[in-house]
Protein backbone atom coordinates (compact mmCIF):
# COMPACT_ATOMS: atom_id res chain seq x y z
CA UNK A 1 0.00 0.00 0.00
CA UNK A 2 1.30 3.53 -0.86
CA UNK A 3 0.75 5.62 2.26
CA UNK A 4 1.53 8.82 0.33
CA UNK A 5 -1.58 8.45 -1.88
CA UNK A 6 -4.28 11.14 -1.99
CA UNK A 7 -6.91 8.82 -0.55
CA UNK A 8 -4.71 8.09 2.47
CA UNK A 9 -4.03 11.77 3.09
CA UNK A 10 -7.78 12.39 2.94
CA UNK A 11 -8.31 9.67 5.55
CA UNK A 12 -5.64 11.14 7.81
CA UNK A 13 -7.23 14.56 7.47
CA UNK A 14 -10.64 13.17 8.46
CA UNK A 15 -9.09 11.42 11.45
CA UNK A 16 -7.47 14.70 12.54
CA UNK A 17 -10.78 16.49 12.40
CA UNK A 18 -12.46 13.74 14.42
CA UNK A 19 -9.77 13.81 17.11
CA UNK A 20 -10.04 17.60 17.36
CA UNK A 21 -13.79 17.34 17.85
CA UNK A 22 -13.39 14.67 20.51
CA UNK A 23 -10.77 16.73 22.32
CA UNK A 24 -13.07 19.72 22.36
CA UNK A 25 -15.82 17.61 23.94
CA UNK A 26 -13.54 15.75 26.35
CA UNK A 27 -14.05 12.46 24.48
CA UNK A 28 -10.46 11.46 23.65
CA UNK A 29 -10.21 8.83 26.40
CA UNK A 30 -13.52 7.32 25.36
CA UNK A 31 -12.35 7.16 21.75
CA UNK A 32 -9.09 5.44 22.79
CA UNK A 33 -11.09 3.02 24.94
CA UNK A 34 -13.30 2.13 21.99
CA UNK A 35 -10.22 1.54 19.84
CA UNK A 36 -8.80 -0.77 22.49
CA UNK A 37 -12.12 -2.62 22.70
CA UNK A 38 -12.14 -3.10 18.90
CA UNK A 39 -8.67 -4.63 18.98
CA UNK A 40 -9.63 -6.92 21.82
CA UNK A 41 -12.71 -8.08 19.90
CA UNK A 42 -10.74 -9.36 16.89
CA UNK A 43 -11.99 -12.91 16.35
CA UNK A 44 -9.55 -15.70 17.11
CA UNK A 45 -8.32 -17.98 14.36
CA UNK A 46 -10.47 -21.10 14.02
CA UNK A 47 -9.25 -24.10 15.95
CA UNK A 48 -7.44 -26.81 14.01
CA UNK A 49 -9.94 -29.49 13.00
CA UNK A 50 -9.69 -32.94 14.56
CA UNK A 51 -11.18 -36.06 12.97
CA UNK A 52 -11.50 -39.47 14.56
CA UNK A 53 -10.61 -42.40 12.29
CA UNK A 54 -10.99 -46.04 13.29
CA UNK A 55 -7.23 -46.07 14.00
CA UNK A 56 -6.95 -42.85 15.98
CA UNK A 57 -7.40 -39.09 15.83
CA UNK A 58 -5.76 -36.72 13.33
CA UNK A 59 -5.45 -32.95 13.57
CA UNK A 60 -5.43 -30.92 10.38
CA UNK A 61 -5.54 -27.25 9.39
CA UNK A 62 -7.90 -24.63 8.01
CA UNK A 63 -7.30 -23.01 4.62
CA UNK A 64 -9.83 -20.65 3.06
CA UNK A 65 -12.54 -22.15 5.25
CA UNK A 66 -11.74 -25.73 4.24
CA UNK A 67 -10.47 -28.33 6.70
CA UNK A 68 -7.42 -30.09 5.34
CA UNK A 69 -5.67 -33.26 6.52
CA UNK A 70 -2.40 -34.24 4.85
CA UNK A 71 -0.40 -37.40 5.34
CA UNK A 72 -3.15 -39.47 6.96
CA UNK A 73 -1.96 -43.06 7.32
CA UNK A 74 -4.26 -45.65 5.73
CA UNK A 75 -1.91 -48.63 5.74
CA UNK A 76 0.99 -50.13 7.65
CA UNK A 77 4.62 -49.60 6.64
CA UNK A 78 5.13 -51.68 3.48
CA UNK A 79 8.89 -51.63 3.97
CA UNK A 80 8.34 -54.19 6.71
CA UNK A 81 6.32 -56.33 4.30
CA UNK A 82 7.97 -55.66 0.94
CA UNK A 83 5.97 -57.15 -1.97
CA UNK A 84 3.19 -58.28 0.38
CA UNK A 85 -0.44 -57.10 0.38
CA UNK A 86 -1.28 -53.93 2.31
CA UNK A 87 -2.22 -54.20 5.97
CA UNK A 88 -4.13 -51.99 8.37
CA UNK A 89 -2.06 -49.49 10.36
CA UNK A 90 -1.45 -49.97 14.04
CA UNK A 91 -3.92 -47.87 16.06
CA UNK A 92 -2.58 -44.85 17.94
CA UNK A 93 -3.74 -43.15 21.12
CA UNK A 94 -2.29 -39.65 20.68
CA UNK A 95 -3.58 -37.04 18.21
CA UNK A 96 -1.46 -37.22 15.06
CA UNK A 97 -0.66 -33.99 13.22
CA UNK A 98 -1.88 -34.13 9.62
CA UNK A 99 -0.47 -30.92 8.17
CA UNK A 100 2.30 -32.18 5.85
CA UNK A 101 2.17 -34.52 2.86
CA UNK A 102 3.22 -38.08 3.65
CA UNK A 103 6.02 -40.06 2.02
CA UNK A 104 5.86 -40.84 -1.68
CA UNK A 105 6.85 -44.30 -2.88
CA UNK A 106 10.52 -44.71 -3.93
CA UNK A 107 10.93 -43.89 -7.61
CA UNK A 108 13.40 -42.78 -10.23
CA UNK A 109 13.31 -39.13 -11.40
CA UNK A 110 10.57 -38.23 -13.87
CA UNK A 111 10.46 -35.49 -16.49
CA UNK A 112 8.67 -32.17 -16.07
CA UNK A 113 6.98 -31.98 -19.45
CA UNK A 114 9.54 -29.51 -20.73
CA UNK A 115 8.62 -27.17 -17.88
CA UNK A 116 4.84 -27.54 -18.10
CA UNK A 117 4.65 -29.26 -14.69
CA UNK A 118 7.07 -26.98 -12.83
CA UNK A 119 4.45 -24.95 -10.92
CA UNK A 120 2.77 -28.14 -9.72
CA UNK A 121 5.72 -29.45 -7.73
CA UNK A 122 6.07 -28.69 -4.01
CA UNK A 123 9.51 -27.38 -3.08
CA UNK A 124 10.99 -29.28 -1.44
CA UNK A 125 9.08 -32.35 -2.47
CA UNK A 126 7.78 -34.88 0.06
CA UNK A 127 10.31 -37.52 1.19
CA UNK A 128 10.32 -40.96 -0.44
CA UNK A 129 10.04 -44.18 1.51
CA UNK A 130 8.53 -47.64 1.30
CA UNK A 131 6.40 -46.44 4.20
CA UNK A 132 4.14 -44.62 1.76
CA UNK A 133 0.52 -45.58 2.38
CA UNK A 134 -0.78 -42.09 3.10
CA UNK A 135 -3.67 -40.06 1.77
CA UNK A 136 -4.88 -36.46 1.97
CA UNK A 137 -8.38 -35.17 2.70
CA UNK A 138 -10.02 -31.78 2.15
CA UNK A 139 -13.54 -31.21 3.50
CA UNK A 140 -15.81 -28.20 4.06
CA UNK A 141 -16.33 -29.35 7.65
CA UNK A 142 -15.68 -32.19 10.06
CA UNK A 143 -19.32 -32.92 10.74
CA UNK A 144 -21.97 -35.57 10.11
CA UNK A 145 -23.13 -34.18 6.77
CA UNK A 146 -22.89 -36.78 4.03
CA UNK A 147 -21.09 -35.04 1.17
CA UNK A 148 -20.12 -36.68 -2.12
CA UNK A 149 -16.50 -37.88 -2.16
CA UNK A 150 -13.98 -37.47 -5.00
CA UNK A 151 -10.99 -39.84 -4.77
CA UNK A 152 -8.06 -38.97 -7.07
CA UNK A 153 -5.42 -41.45 -8.24
CA UNK A 154 -2.36 -39.67 -9.61
CA UNK A 155 -0.62 -40.06 -12.95
CA UNK A 156 2.96 -41.02 -13.75
CA UNK A 157 2.09 -44.39 -15.23
CA UNK A 158 2.39 -47.03 -12.55
CA UNK A 159 5.99 -46.02 -11.91
CA UNK A 160 6.25 -42.40 -10.69
CA UNK A 161 4.24 -39.62 -9.05
CA UNK A 162 2.28 -39.12 -5.85
CA UNK A 163 -0.95 -37.61 -4.59
CA UNK A 164 0.97 -34.59 -3.30
CA UNK A 165 1.14 -32.37 -6.40
CA UNK A 166 0.05 -28.76 -5.91
CA UNK A 167 -2.27 -29.23 -8.88
CA UNK A 168 -4.24 -31.78 -6.86
CA UNK A 169 -4.77 -29.48 -3.87
CA UNK A 170 -8.42 -29.98 -2.93
CA UNK A 171 -9.26 -26.67 -1.24
CA UNK A 172 -11.00 -24.93 -4.13
CA UNK A 173 -12.85 -28.01 -5.39
CA UNK A 174 -14.12 -28.90 -1.92
CA UNK A 175 -15.28 -25.33 -1.37
CA UNK A 176 -16.80 -24.91 -4.81
CA UNK A 177 -18.83 -28.11 -4.75
CA UNK A 178 -19.37 -28.85 -1.05
CA UNK A 179 -17.60 -32.17 -1.56
CA UNK A 180 -14.83 -34.13 0.15
CA UNK A 181 -11.64 -34.52 -1.92
CA UNK A 182 -9.13 -37.33 -1.31
CA UNK A 183 -5.75 -37.92 -3.00
CA UNK A 184 -3.79 -41.14 -2.52
CA UNK A 185 -0.19 -42.41 -2.41
CA UNK A 186 0.45 -46.09 -3.07
CA UNK A 187 3.26 -48.41 -4.15
CA UNK A 188 4.63 -48.01 -7.66
CA UNK A 189 7.15 -49.57 -10.07
CA UNK A 190 8.94 -52.69 -8.74
CA UNK A 191 7.65 -52.08 -5.22
CA UNK A 192 4.10 -52.34 -6.53
CA UNK A 193 4.29 -54.54 -9.63
CA UNK A 194 7.31 -56.90 -9.71
CA UNK A 195 6.02 -60.34 -10.63
CA UNK A 196 7.85 -62.73 -8.30
CA UNK A 197 4.97 -65.18 -7.95
CA UNK A 198 6.98 -68.18 -9.16
CA UNK A 199 9.65 -67.57 -6.53
CA UNK A 200 7.53 -68.93 -3.71
CA UNK A 201 5.68 -68.00 -0.55
CA UNK A 202 5.50 -64.32 0.31
CA UNK A 203 5.43 -63.19 -3.31
CA UNK A 204 1.92 -64.22 -4.33
CA UNK A 205 0.68 -60.62 -4.52
CA UNK A 206 3.89 -58.90 -5.64
CA UNK A 207 2.71 -58.30 -9.22
CA UNK A 208 -0.28 -56.25 -8.09
CA UNK A 209 0.60 -54.96 -4.63
CA UNK A 210 0.21 -51.35 -5.81
CA UNK A 211 -3.30 -51.98 -7.08
CA UNK A 212 -4.19 -53.75 -3.84
CA UNK A 213 -3.03 -50.58 -2.08
CA UNK A 214 -5.60 -48.62 -4.09
CA UNK A 215 -8.38 -50.97 -3.01
CA UNK A 216 -7.12 -50.68 0.56
CA UNK A 217 -7.35 -46.88 0.30
CA UNK A 218 -10.93 -47.13 -0.94
CA UNK A 219 -11.75 -49.42 1.97
CA UNK A 220 -10.32 -46.75 4.27
CA UNK A 221 -12.61 -44.21 2.59
CA UNK A 222 -15.60 -46.50 3.11
CA UNK A 223 -14.80 -46.97 6.79
CA UNK A 224 -13.53 -43.51 7.73
CA UNK A 225 -14.83 -40.81 5.40
CA UNK A 226 -17.99 -40.20 7.50
CA UNK A 227 -15.65 -38.78 10.16
CA UNK A 228 -14.66 -36.13 7.59
CA UNK A 229 -18.20 -35.22 6.55
CA UNK A 230 -18.26 -37.54 3.55
CA UNK A 231 -20.73 -40.11 2.21
CA UNK A 232 -19.21 -43.58 1.65
CA UNK A 233 -22.23 -44.37 -0.51
CA UNK A 234 -21.40 -41.66 -3.06
CA UNK A 235 -17.74 -42.05 -4.01
CA UNK A 236 -16.39 -40.99 -7.41
CA UNK A 237 -12.91 -42.21 -8.44
CA UNK A 238 -10.95 -40.31 -11.06
CA UNK A 239 -7.45 -40.04 -12.42
CA UNK A 240 -5.39 -38.81 -15.37
CA UNK A 241 -2.83 -40.64 -17.55
CA UNK A 242 -1.51 -43.44 -15.33
CA UNK A 243 -4.28 -42.38 -12.96
CA UNK A 244 -6.81 -43.01 -15.71
CA UNK A 245 -5.27 -46.43 -16.26
CA UNK A 246 -5.70 -47.04 -12.52
CA UNK A 247 -9.40 -46.23 -12.86
CA UNK A 248 -9.66 -48.77 -15.70
CA UNK A 249 -7.89 -51.27 -13.44
CA UNK A 250 -10.26 -50.69 -10.50
CA UNK A 251 -13.28 -51.01 -12.78
CA UNK A 252 -12.22 -54.61 -13.48
CA UNK A 253 -11.22 -55.67 -9.93
CA UNK A 254 -13.70 -57.83 -8.06
CA UNK A 255 -12.29 -56.64 -4.72
CA UNK A 256 -13.14 -53.02 -5.58
CA UNK A 257 -16.84 -53.79 -6.11
CA UNK A 258 -19.05 -51.53 -4.00
CA UNK A 259 -16.23 -49.18 -2.98
CA UNK A 260 -17.05 -46.51 -5.60
CA UNK A 261 -20.11 -45.40 -7.53
CA UNK A 262 -18.90 -43.25 -10.45
CA UNK A 263 -15.60 -43.19 -12.38
CA UNK A 264 -13.74 -40.79 -14.68
CA UNK A 265 -10.89 -41.91 -16.96
CA UNK A 266 -8.78 -38.95 -18.11
CA UNK A 267 -6.26 -39.62 -20.89
CA UNK A 268 -5.51 -43.10 -19.57
CA UNK A 269 -7.26 -45.82 -21.57
CA UNK A 270 -5.96 -49.19 -20.35
CA UNK A 271 -7.51 -52.05 -22.24
CA UNK A 272 -5.18 -54.94 -21.33
CA UNK A 273 -2.75 -55.77 -18.52
CA UNK A 274 0.68 -57.34 -18.80
CA UNK A 275 0.68 -61.13 -19.06
CA UNK A 276 2.16 -63.43 -16.45
CA UNK A 277 4.66 -64.73 -19.00
CA UNK A 278 5.99 -61.34 -20.08
CA UNK A 279 6.08 -59.86 -16.58
CA UNK A 280 7.79 -62.96 -15.15
CA UNK A 281 10.47 -62.81 -17.83
CA UNK A 282 11.08 -59.13 -17.04
CA UNK A 283 11.33 -59.99 -13.34
CA UNK A 284 14.00 -62.61 -14.13
CA UNK A 285 16.02 -59.98 -16.00
CA UNK A 286 15.59 -57.56 -13.11
CA UNK A 287 16.82 -60.11 -10.56
CA UNK A 288 19.81 -60.95 -12.75
CA UNK A 289 20.91 -57.30 -12.49
CA UNK A 290 21.01 -57.81 -8.71
CA UNK A 291 22.69 -61.25 -8.89
CA UNK A 292 19.66 -62.80 -7.24
CA UNK A 293 18.41 -66.27 -8.13
CA UNK A 294 15.81 -68.61 -6.73
CA UNK A 295 18.41 -69.87 -4.29
CA UNK A 296 18.98 -66.48 -2.66
CA UNK A 297 15.62 -64.87 -3.46
CA UNK A 298 15.12 -63.90 0.19
CA UNK A 299 17.71 -61.15 -0.38
CA UNK A 300 15.22 -59.21 -2.53
CA UNK A 301 13.27 -58.30 0.61
CA UNK A 302 16.24 -56.63 2.27
CA UNK A 303 18.28 -55.15 -0.57
CA UNK A 304 18.58 -51.34 -0.38
CA UNK A 305 15.92 -49.30 -2.16
CA UNK A 306 18.55 -47.63 -4.36
CA UNK A 307 19.73 -51.02 -5.65
CA UNK A 308 16.20 -51.90 -6.72
CA UNK A 309 15.65 -48.56 -8.42
CA UNK A 310 18.94 -48.84 -10.29
CA UNK A 311 17.98 -52.27 -11.62
CA UNK A 312 14.51 -51.02 -12.51
CA UNK A 313 16.03 -48.21 -14.58
CA UNK A 314 17.70 -50.90 -16.71
CA UNK A 315 14.65 -53.20 -16.89
CA UNK A 316 11.58 -50.90 -16.81
CA UNK A 317 9.24 -53.69 -17.94
CA UNK A 318 9.79 -55.35 -14.55
CA UNK A 319 7.50 -52.89 -12.78
CA UNK A 320 5.47 -51.24 -15.50
CA UNK A 321 2.01 -51.96 -14.12
CA UNK A 322 -0.64 -54.50 -13.14
CA UNK A 323 -0.38 -58.12 -14.26
CA UNK A 324 -3.16 -60.51 -15.23
CA UNK A 325 -2.29 -62.94 -12.43
CA UNK A 326 -5.63 -64.74 -12.06
CA UNK A 327 -5.58 -63.79 -8.38
CA UNK A 328 -6.33 -60.10 -7.79
CA UNK A 329 -6.51 -59.43 -11.56
CA UNK A 330 -8.83 -62.02 -13.02
CA UNK A 331 -9.49 -60.27 -16.33
CA UNK A 332 -8.25 -57.41 -18.49
CA UNK A 333 -9.87 -54.01 -17.92
CA UNK A 334 -11.67 -53.68 -21.26
CA UNK A 335 -10.79 -56.74 -23.29
CA UNK A 336 -12.68 -58.42 -24.80
CA UNK A 337 -15.53 -56.34 -23.43
CA UNK A 338 -16.56 -54.00 -20.63
CA UNK A 339 -16.05 -55.72 -17.25
CA UNK A 340 -19.43 -56.90 -15.95
CA UNK A 341 -18.39 -56.27 -12.33
CA UNK A 342 -18.64 -52.50 -12.92
CA UNK A 343 -21.19 -52.15 -15.70
CA UNK A 344 -23.55 -50.54 -13.18
CA UNK A 345 -21.10 -47.64 -12.63
CA UNK A 346 -21.60 -44.41 -14.66
CA UNK A 347 -18.34 -43.50 -16.42
CA UNK A 348 -16.81 -40.46 -18.11
CA UNK A 349 -13.84 -40.85 -20.44
CA UNK A 350 -11.85 -38.53 -22.66
CA UNK A 351 -8.55 -36.97 -23.60
CA UNK A 352 -6.80 -33.85 -24.92
CA UNK A 353 -6.42 -33.07 -28.61
CA UNK A 354 -2.61 -33.07 -28.75
CA UNK A 355 -1.61 -35.14 -25.73
CA UNK A 356 2.00 -35.65 -26.75
CA UNK A 357 3.07 -32.04 -26.46
CA UNK A 358 3.79 -32.50 -22.75
CA UNK A 359 5.39 -35.91 -23.20
CA UNK A 360 8.49 -34.57 -24.99
CA UNK A 361 11.11 -32.14 -23.76
CA UNK A 362 11.02 -28.48 -24.78
CA UNK A 363 13.20 -27.82 -27.80
CA UNK A 364 13.14 -31.41 -29.06
CA UNK A 365 12.63 -32.33 -32.68
CA UNK A 366 8.80 -32.71 -32.93
CA UNK A 367 8.32 -28.98 -32.31
CA UNK A 368 10.58 -28.23 -35.26
CA UNK A 369 8.69 -30.38 -37.77
CA UNK A 370 8.00 -28.60 -41.07
CA UNK A 371 5.80 -29.55 -43.98
CA UNK A 372 8.93 -30.84 -45.68
CA UNK A 373 9.95 -33.09 -42.78
CA UNK A 374 6.45 -34.13 -41.69
CA UNK A 375 6.07 -37.10 -44.11
CA UNK A 376 9.23 -38.76 -42.79
CA UNK A 377 8.18 -38.20 -39.17
CA UNK A 378 4.74 -39.68 -39.82
CA UNK A 379 6.37 -42.68 -41.48
CA UNK A 380 8.38 -43.30 -38.32
CA UNK A 381 5.22 -43.22 -36.23
CA UNK A 382 3.02 -45.13 -38.70
CA UNK A 383 5.40 -47.29 -40.77
CA UNK A 384 2.59 -49.14 -42.54
CA UNK A 385 0.66 -46.00 -43.51
CA UNK A 386 0.91 -43.52 -46.37
CA UNK A 387 1.97 -40.15 -44.89
CA UNK A 388 0.41 -38.25 -47.80
CA UNK A 389 -3.02 -39.71 -47.03
CA UNK A 390 -2.68 -38.87 -43.34
CA UNK A 391 -1.69 -35.29 -44.10
CA UNK A 392 -4.53 -34.86 -46.60
CA UNK A 393 -7.11 -36.23 -44.16
CA UNK A 394 -6.15 -33.86 -41.33
CA UNK A 395 -5.77 -30.81 -43.59
CA UNK A 396 -9.18 -31.46 -45.14
CA UNK A 397 -10.85 -30.99 -41.77
CA UNK A 398 -8.40 -28.39 -40.41
CA UNK A 399 -7.01 -26.33 -43.30
CA UNK A 400 -5.02 -24.05 -41.00
CA UNK A 401 -3.38 -26.85 -38.98
CA UNK A 402 0.38 -26.47 -38.47
CA UNK A 403 2.87 -29.20 -39.36
CA UNK A 404 3.96 -30.07 -35.80
CA UNK A 405 0.36 -29.78 -34.64
CA UNK A 406 -0.70 -32.37 -37.23
CA UNK A 407 2.00 -34.79 -36.05
CA UNK A 408 1.01 -34.37 -32.40
CA UNK A 409 -2.68 -34.70 -33.19
CA UNK A 410 -2.25 -37.85 -35.27
CA UNK A 411 -0.02 -39.58 -32.73
CA UNK A 412 -2.38 -38.58 -29.91
CA UNK A 413 -5.37 -39.89 -31.85
CA UNK A 414 -3.65 -43.25 -32.26
CA UNK A 415 -2.34 -43.49 -28.70
CA UNK A 416 -5.05 -41.90 -26.54
CA UNK A 417 -8.18 -41.07 -28.52
CA UNK A 418 -8.69 -44.42 -30.22
CA UNK A 419 -8.14 -46.38 -27.01
CA UNK A 420 -10.70 -44.18 -25.26
CA UNK A 421 -13.18 -44.73 -28.10
CA UNK A 422 -12.65 -48.49 -27.85
CA UNK A 423 -13.48 -48.42 -24.14
CA UNK A 424 -16.52 -46.20 -24.72
CA UNK A 425 -17.76 -48.45 -27.53
CA UNK A 426 -17.42 -51.60 -25.44
CA UNK A 427 -19.08 -50.08 -22.39
CA UNK A 428 -21.96 -48.58 -24.37
CA UNK A 429 -22.66 -51.93 -26.05
CA UNK A 430 -22.81 -53.88 -22.77
CA UNK A 431 -26.38 -54.96 -22.08
CA UNK A 432 -28.00 -52.91 -19.34
CA UNK A 433 -24.83 -50.93 -18.59
CA UNK A 434 -24.89 -47.54 -16.91
CA UNK A 435 -24.17 -44.61 -19.26
CA UNK A 436 -20.73 -43.53 -20.37
CA UNK A 437 -19.94 -39.95 -21.47
CA UNK A 438 -17.12 -38.96 -23.82
CA UNK A 439 -15.18 -35.67 -24.00
CA UNK A 440 -12.23 -34.01 -25.71
CA UNK A 441 -10.34 -30.97 -24.40
CA UNK A 442 -9.60 -28.47 -27.16
CA UNK A 443 -8.40 -25.24 -25.57
CA UNK A 444 -4.89 -24.17 -26.62
CA UNK A 445 -2.77 -23.14 -23.66
CA UNK A 446 -1.03 -19.80 -24.16
CA UNK A 447 2.16 -20.85 -22.36
CA UNK A 448 5.36 -21.24 -24.39
CA UNK A 449 3.88 -19.19 -27.20
CA UNK A 450 1.05 -21.65 -27.76
CA UNK A 451 3.29 -24.27 -29.35
CA UNK A 452 2.16 -26.88 -26.80
CA UNK A 453 -1.39 -26.71 -28.20
CA UNK A 454 -3.56 -28.94 -25.92
CA UNK A 455 -1.08 -30.98 -23.87
CA UNK A 456 -1.45 -34.12 -21.81
CA UNK A 457 -2.57 -33.18 -18.27
CA UNK A 458 -3.79 -29.68 -19.23
CA UNK A 459 -7.22 -30.37 -17.76
CA UNK A 460 -5.99 -31.26 -14.26
CA UNK A 461 -5.67 -27.66 -13.11
CA UNK A 462 -9.09 -26.98 -14.62
CA UNK A 463 -10.83 -29.95 -13.02
CA UNK A 464 -9.44 -29.04 -9.57
CA UNK A 465 -10.16 -25.33 -10.20
CA UNK A 466 -6.47 -24.70 -9.52
CA UNK A 467 -5.54 -22.28 -12.30
CA UNK A 468 -3.51 -20.20 -9.81
CA UNK A 469 -1.34 -23.26 -9.13
CA UNK A 470 -1.04 -24.17 -12.83
CA UNK A 471 0.74 -21.13 -14.21
CA UNK A 472 3.37 -23.25 -15.98
CA UNK A 473 0.70 -25.41 -17.64
CA UNK A 474 -2.16 -23.08 -18.52
CA UNK A 475 -1.22 -19.57 -17.47
CA UNK A 476 -3.49 -17.78 -15.06
CA UNK A 477 -5.52 -15.63 -17.42
CA UNK A 478 -9.32 -15.24 -17.62
CA UNK A 479 -9.68 -17.82 -20.39
CA UNK A 480 -7.98 -20.48 -18.26
CA UNK A 481 -10.33 -19.67 -15.39
CA UNK A 482 -13.32 -19.82 -17.74
CA UNK A 483 -12.34 -23.35 -18.78
CA UNK A 484 -11.78 -24.23 -15.12
CA UNK A 485 -15.25 -22.99 -14.23
CA UNK A 486 -16.74 -25.20 -16.94
CA UNK A 487 -14.76 -28.35 -16.22
CA UNK A 488 -14.83 -28.27 -12.42
CA UNK A 489 -18.60 -27.77 -12.44
CA UNK A 490 -18.94 -30.68 -14.86
CA UNK A 491 -16.83 -33.03 -12.73
CA UNK A 492 -18.81 -31.97 -9.65
CA UNK A 493 -22.13 -32.60 -11.39
CA UNK A 494 -21.01 -36.07 -12.41
CA UNK A 495 -19.81 -36.80 -8.88
CA UNK A 496 -23.16 -35.86 -7.40
CA UNK A 497 -25.53 -37.21 -10.04
CA UNK A 498 -23.72 -39.73 -12.21
CA UNK A 499 -24.56 -37.34 -15.07
CA UNK A 500 -22.20 -34.51 -16.15
CA UNK A 501 -24.91 -32.17 -17.42
CA UNK A 502 -24.94 -28.76 -15.75
CA UNK A 503 -25.58 -25.10 -16.57
CA UNK A 504 -22.03 -24.58 -17.91
CA UNK A 505 -22.38 -26.98 -20.86
CA UNK A 506 -24.94 -27.64 -23.57
CA UNK A 507 -27.05 -30.80 -23.38
CA UNK A 508 -24.58 -33.71 -23.29
CA UNK A 509 -26.09 -37.03 -24.34
CA UNK A 510 -24.74 -40.35 -23.16
CA UNK A 511 -22.35 -42.01 -25.59
CA UNK A 512 -23.48 -44.66 -28.02
CA UNK A 513 -21.33 -46.59 -30.50
CA UNK A 514 -23.38 -45.47 -33.53
CA UNK A 515 -23.37 -41.67 -33.23
CA UNK A 516 -20.51 -41.30 -30.74
CA UNK A 517 -21.52 -37.93 -29.26
CA UNK A 518 -18.56 -36.16 -27.65
CA UNK A 519 -18.39 -33.00 -25.54
CA UNK A 520 -15.65 -30.61 -26.68
CA UNK A 521 -14.32 -28.49 -23.81
CA UNK A 522 -13.36 -25.04 -25.06
CA UNK A 523 -14.47 -21.48 -24.28
CA UNK A 524 -17.86 -22.29 -25.75
CA UNK A 525 -18.35 -26.04 -25.21
CA UNK A 526 -20.24 -27.98 -27.83
CA UNK A 527 -21.17 -31.56 -28.67
CA UNK A 528 -19.77 -33.13 -31.83
CA UNK A 529 -20.39 -36.61 -33.15
CA UNK A 530 -17.48 -38.98 -33.80
CA UNK A 531 -14.66 -36.41 -33.84
CA UNK A 532 -12.02 -37.10 -36.53
CA UNK A 533 -13.74 -40.36 -37.47
CA UNK A 534 -12.09 -40.63 -40.88
CA UNK A 535 -8.65 -39.68 -39.61
CA UNK A 536 -8.75 -42.22 -36.79
CA UNK A 537 -9.96 -44.95 -39.14
CA UNK A 538 -7.07 -44.17 -41.49
CA UNK A 539 -4.54 -44.54 -38.68
CA UNK A 540 -5.98 -47.80 -37.36
CA UNK A 541 -6.70 -49.75 -40.54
Amino acid sequence: MDISGTGTRRGMLKAGVAIAALTASGGVLAACSKAADTTAATPAAPAAPVATTKYGQVKGFIEDGISGFKGVRYGADTGKNRFGPPAAPEPWTDVKDAVEYGNSTPQNPAGDGGGLFSSWRPQPGPPKSEDCLFLNVWTPAVDDKKRPVMVWFHGGGFTTGSGSSLAYDGVRLAKRGDVVVVTVNHRLNVFGHLNLEKYGAGFEDSANAGSLDMVHALEWVRDNIPAFGGDPGKVMIFGQSGGGAKICTLLAMDSAKGLFHRAIIESGPRIKHATMEASSKAADEFLAKLNITKDNIAEIKTRPVDDLLAAFAEVPAAGSGPVLDGRSMTRDPFDPDSPPVSNDIPVMIGCCRTEGTSLVRAGTQPFDITWDTLPAELKKSFPKKDPAKIIAAYKKEQPSIEAPELWFEATSDARFFQGSVTIADRRSMAAGAAPIYFYEVDWVTPVMGGKRYVPHALEIGMVFDNVAKSESMSGTGPEAQQIADIMSETWLAFTKNGDPNNAKVPMWPAYNAKDRPMMVFKLQPEVENDIRKDQRALLMT
